[in-house]
């Protein structure tokens, strides 16, 4: 089973945005050392609970820290961008990591309507929805297919980082998302762990799916929340600062993470939140759940997310995981 890793870069209570920042640059060369596939940076805007507003900028430093991983985005959401920009920025990190980035894009905004429209750069009327028509545009430049007819015809051919370009991917969370990767020849990343139900979306992708030059076959990767920990109990009391953020979250209350004991106070025996599947416990519960996801879903790879309030337990984690599934003595085969 293929293991990756998607980071929001949390903000823990008691510490800053810029230490979530060097602990994200911590934790990707951990994984790299575990033998982890691939390295996902995701993009929230508007601060406290996530330090991760920009991917692309924090990919080169991450790449840089690492020997071998993958490393890119989990993903940049396109509607706040020019198709144009999007390419030339992943362009140049190709250039520089050759055959290690990825561009995972997203529909989604990745905040709250006023941050959204905070983010425009003309803010006389809401942008329009054309997500197709950006992701269109933005592959035609990557694969230097843009007709030759087009007005923007000959930037296609000038992006900085040639001849490397980054691997993209599109994902999601809604059935629209799988008939657009289905349509595109798109590698496709489903978020589990905002719905829990996409197992028909994924069979819905490979029965729809057109091979492409740049992908013969669908591929599914599934993202996916996680803590482990060396018990069941253990994993379950680390679990309670991300179980609180994301309670606060859905109230509109975006707080950094709590520490281990405000958040058991504030949780109670409750279990985790409706709508929202965790896998929780000791590196053979971890691994049974892993297992049941990919057999669920027909993936060839899973995204491991965790966040801890504990920096240590969060790279302890995905410590235990490798180990339970495997990763380091497939990376060191």
């Amino acid at each position: 089973m293929r293991l990756s890793v998607l980071d929001q870069s949390p903000v823990l209570a008691g510490s800053t945005g810029a230490q979530a920042l060097r602990n994200s640059v911590d934790l990707a060369g951990h994984a790299d050392a575990l033998g982890y596939h691939r390295y996902w940076l995701a993009e929230h805007h508007g601060g406290g609970m996530v330090a991760g507003p920009s991917p692309e900028v924090l990919i080169g430093p991450v790449a840089a820290a690492t020997e071998r991983i993958r490393v890119g985005s989990g993903g940049v959401m396109l509607p706040h961008y020019s198709p144009l920009k999007v390419a030339e920025s992943f362009s140049v990190l190709a250039g520089l990591f050759p055959g290690r980035i990825d561009l995972a894009l997203g529909r989604a905004s990745g905040t709250d309507p006023l941050t959204a429209f905070a983010l425009q750069r003309d803010r006389r009327q809401a942008a329009p929805d054309d997500f197709p028509e950006q992701l269109a545009e933005l592959l035609a430049y990557l694969d230097d297919e843009m007709p030759a007819d087009h007005p923007f015809a000959r930037l296609a051919g000038a992006l900085p980082g040639r001849p490397e370009g980054p691997e993209p991917w599109l994902l999601g969370s809604s059935a629209q998302s799988a008939v657009w990767a289905a349509q595109l020849g798109l590698p496709y990343a489903f978020a589990d762990f905002i719905n829990p139900a996409g197992a028909e979306i994924a069979q819905a992708y490979r029965g729809r799916f057109d091979a492409t030059r740049r992908l013969p076959a669908p591929r599914v990767a599934v993202g996916v929340s996680v803590i482990c920990a060396e018990t069941d109990a253990e994993a379950e009391r680390l679990s309670s600062s991300a179980r609180m953020a994301f309670s606060e979250l859905r109230r509109g209350n975006l707080i950094a993470i709590p520490p281990v004991e405000e958040a058991l106070a504030y949780v109670g025996g409750r279990p985790p939140g409706r709508g929202r599947r965790w896998i929780v416990g000791a590196p053979e519960t971890v691994r049974a759940g892993l297992e049941a996801v990919a057999a669920e879903y027909g993936a060839d790879e899973l995204i491991v997310l965790t966040i801890t309030h504990d920096h240590a337990a969060r790279r302890r984690s995905y410590e235990l995981v490798a180990q339970a599934v495997g990763t380091i003595a497939g990376a060191r085969a």
